[in-house]
């Protein structure tokens, strides 16, 4: 239809021939608002209108001379005045989005009907790579890499090469503090090549690792778009199959010309190196977790890892792993070797305690456990202790794009809303957190390997509040360098006695502190990093 008829036979409707877009609150406030936002994203040159409970009655009058083109909705799960509008304005240009933000445009068949129930998006489309059908997706491996230089090599020193999931810096989780640290330490005997995935196409601060490792190589990490339910390896190891990282060894051996490989996580035990490092053993979390849980998806997962990883550790000479408990989790005639978490104690160190009321949570969301661990305190805890103590307030340290993995994890919209919690994304630097706390908490209710975030709490003289699993494999005595307590009722107990008693308080913080110093400094569990590699 030529441009002119079609605005005259508009404007003899009494409609404005340009279509608008009519976004509808119709689930929670916040994520209505991510919602709009993203809309206006996608189509920035038409005009924007946002019907909200509100505004409606007056919105539906002004709109009765604009032609609708898009009318985005968001599925909560509960009944909206606002969505059946939107169905009755129009039908047939409704694009909905879900509590995880996903979106769809609604029609007449399966799939929409599938979303509109809130089956999830990747559910709905995504095939395994033997289905025999066309796939609509299909999982991308980026091709290539990039080498960084860094420190000048010593002809005197030999060489090794560590290869890990993710780039360790900033020092956002415990994972990224183990690694940088231990690199700096190996750096001290060893020329090292870190070989890294990198998510995105943002480029990582290599300065940092740059002033102790000889090279840096980064290589983009494939982009997996199967069914997580559809393969007998657990999805995580598919993520992280490349040739392009396969290759990237290979150069790096014949170029650096590195000695030992060490492998950083489980997830990558498909590249053959000489070392394994065991962050946790993985099939114990998932276990944990069917054991909760009780769904055929958590026993599948669950089978899956220990199944992957029980081969996995065979097929490395050397293993390491945080802690005894966690050796004796591994397979009868693995030789394991533990090299246990640590903390700075140069960078954490005891800073007085302000009198107050104030507790500090941290872990980043998007480690499961971490979501689960909150989930715990603020549903069942909290409520034990919110009227109890009025003056009592909470600092959450949840992580970057928290409420992306809160929504994955968790499956509502974000965590409930309390003007006495304060929820902080990511955060370079956690030590003013602990200055101003008055205890640290760690209610962990499925948990691997060891606590990064207890040795820092230990370290920075602050009481630490936590479950059994949060400080398993630390050697902390319950009532004499932790509190230790599993039931919600014994944890919000042993909450409102430190809070109390501030001597008692000091006198565990300072238990704590010294076992921190025996037994977790860098510079001493580096010792014993070196001493694993120099044994070849």
């Amino acid at each position: 239809m030529k441009q002119w008829l079609k605005r005259w036979i508009f404007r003899l409707l009494g409609k404005d021939p340009e279509a608008v877009v009519v976004t509808f609150c119709s689930g929670p406030p916040a994520l209505s608002r991510c919602m709009a936002d993203q809309v206006r994203a996608l189509e920035p040159a038409r005009r924007h209108f946002v019907a909200t409970e509100e505004n409606w009655p007056e919105l539906r009058k002004t709109l009765r001379r604009y032609r609708i083109g898009l009318a985005p909705v968001l599925l909560s799960g509960e009944s909206s005045a606002l969505r059946r509008a939107a169905y009755r304005m129009a039908p047939r240009k409704i694009l909905a989005y879900n509590l995880q933000l996903d979106r769809h445009h609604l029609r007449f068949d399966l799939p929409s009907f599938l979303f509109w129930r809130g089956v999830p998006l990747d559910r709905i489309y995504l095939r395994p790579w033997w289905w025999p059908w066309p796939k609509r997706e299909r999982s991308v491996v980026p091709q290539g890499s990039r080498v960084v230089e860094g420190r000048a090599c010593s002809p005197s020193r030999r060489r090794v090469a560590v290869l890990s999931p993710y780039y360790p810096y900033p020092l956002s989780h415990g994972g990224a503090v183990r690694i940088f640290n231990l690199l700096r330490e190996t750096a001290r005997e060893f020329d090292v090549t870190l070989l890294v995935f990198t998510d995105g196409d943002s480029k990582p601060d290599t300065a940092p690792l740059l002033e102790f490792c000889a090279r840096v190589v980064l290589v983009k990490k494939p982009r997996y778009r199967e069914p997580r339910w559809s393969t007998l390896l657990p999805p995580e190891v598919h993520e992280f199959r490349s040739p392009s990282m396969h290759r990237a060894i290979a150069e790096e051996r014949r170029v650096f010309g590195f000695e030992q490989l060490q492998v950083e996580y489980t997830q990558l035990a498909e590249y053959p190196g000489d070392v394994l490092v065991e962050h946790d053993v993985t099939f114990d979390l998932f276990t944990q977790i069917a054991r909760r849980e009780r769904t055929l998806a958590a026993a599948w997962d669950a089978f899956r890892w220990r199944r992957f990883e029980t081969r996995a550790v065979r097929q490395f000479p050397r293993v390491v792993v945080m802690s005894p408990k966690d050796a004796g989790l591994l397979s009868p005639g693995v030789e394991a070797t533990v090299i246990e978490n640590g903390v700075d104690l140069a960078r954490f160190h005891p800073e007085p305690e302000s009198p107050g009321q104030r507790l500090l949570f941290i872990g980043s969301f998007r480690h499961f456990p971490n979501v689960a661990a909150w989930r715990f305190f603020a549903e069942r805890v909290w409520p034990l202790l919110r009227d109890k103590f009025p003056l009592l307030t909470v600092t959450v340290v949840c992580g970057p794009d928290h409420l992306t993995y809160w929504r994955a994890f968790a499956d509502s919209p974000e965590p409930e809303p309390d003007p006495r919690i304060r929820m902080l994304g990511f955060v370079s630097d956690v030590r003013p957190l602990y200055v101003e706390a008055n205890l640290a908490l760690v209610p962990t209710v499925v948990s691997a390997g060891t606590n990064v975030k207890v040795l820092e709490a230990m370290a920075m003289q602050r009481a630490v509040v936590s479950t059994e699993s949060g400080c398993a494999g630390l050697g902390l005595l319950h009532g004499h360098s932790a509190w230790i307590a599993d039931a919600p009722e014994a944890f919000a107990a042993g909450i409102a006695t430190l809070i109390a008693d501030p001597d008692r308080r000091r006198q565990i913080a300072q238990a704590a502190y010294d076992h921190a110093v025996r037994n977790f400094d860098w510079q001493a569990i580096g010792e014993k990093q070196r001493e694993l590699l120099r044994a070849q």
